[in-house]
């Protein structure tokens, strides 16, 4: 099952990165390199986040750091 997911992360992946690349022939080669690590990064969440369901959101991420700030300014 989590093999499949991990395909279909990747078909999707695949899908958007090749719909986008005419494009990119125009693009400057910074924003090419952005655009790339974009869509490596959200695949790897992807996959990770199919191997591991149970990961935190980015809201329990920015309130685990700012949790003590907040009680400081209390």
């Amino acid at each position: 099952m989590k093999l499949g997911a991990m395909w279909g992360i990747t078909l999707l992946a695949a899908a958007v990165f090749l719909w986008d690349w005419p494009r990119w022939s125009r693009m400057p080669p910074k924003q090419r390199a952005a655009f790339a690590a974009m869509t490596a990064l959200g695949w790897g969440l992807g996959v990770w986040l199919a191997f591991d369901p149970k990961l935190p959101g980015p809201t329990q991420l920015i309130d685990s750091i700012f949790a003590a700030l907040g009680k400081t300014l209390e």
